[in-house]
């Protein structure tokens, strides 16, 4: 059996929402940080993974960007689909308490929405990467007044304490969707009962009203 068989890639460092999504989407799989997109698509076309989990559009903060640039190019077929909630956790060091806390650190999409709570706690926000990269960052630091806003993963992962569970602006709103990406094509077996998304990449004209004549022909 090729060991890449049981291996999926993601954007991100471990306890990423995108590593929570490979877990729940394939349990079975290990999965596999990667710095940028780009280096998750190639971990797939070298062999280094099976499949790659892509976030492509999230219901809060809209689509992902980058993304729809770079699917034609990633030689990839899109395999399947996941719907991930995103939930967001206030973490900290253990033995911290929420009056200690003088600084959160997060992704900007996630202490976007996130702001009754920080603004509450009277925060200083601080942009990071990403959700994970934070907690794994304030772990490191060790300091009680840091704090990030993370997935539970992520504290499990880098051995924080949750001070506040779901601390986002509208608790279950917040879902991205996932590609399944692969080297294969795969085509579900169809049936009446099920309704089926059909992705279509097409190149137009820079013209007036050249979206609208694409889709209305």
């Amino acid at each position: 059996m090729n060991k890449t068989t049981n291996i999926i890639a993601f954007q991100g460092e471990i306890g990423a929402n995108s590593d929570l999504a490979c877990r729940s989407v394939h349990p079975e799989m290990k999965t596999l940080p990667c710095e940028t997109f780009e280096e998750t698509f190639d971990s797939v076309r070298t062999g280094k993974a099976k499949l790659a989990l892509i976030p492509i559009d999230n219901s809060v903060a809209g689509r992902v960007a980058d993304i729809h640039q770079l699917l034609p190019e990633s030689g990839l077929f899109i395999v399947g689909e996941h719907f991930q909630r995103v939930e967001h956790h206030l973490l900290a060091t253990p033995g911290s308490q929420l009056s200690d806390l003088t600084h959160v650190h997060s992704h900007i999409h996630a202490l976007g929405q996130c702001r009754k709570m920080i603004l509450k706690q009277k925060l200083k926000e601080i942009i990071e990467s990403d959700t994970a990269f934070s907690a794994k960052y304030i772990a490191e630091k060790n300091e009680k007044s840091e704090a990030a806003i993370a997935s539970e993963l992520a504290a499990h992962t880098y051995g924080l304490q949750i001070l506040k569970t779901n601390v986002e602006d509208e608790p279950g709103a917040n879902v991205t969707r996932f590609l399944v990406m692969g080297k294969e094509s795969k085509h579900p077996e169809f049936t009446k009962e099920k309704n089926f998304i059909t992705s279509c990449i097409f190149q137009l004209k820079s013209i007036p009203s050249a979206l609208y004549k694409a889709l209305g022909s």
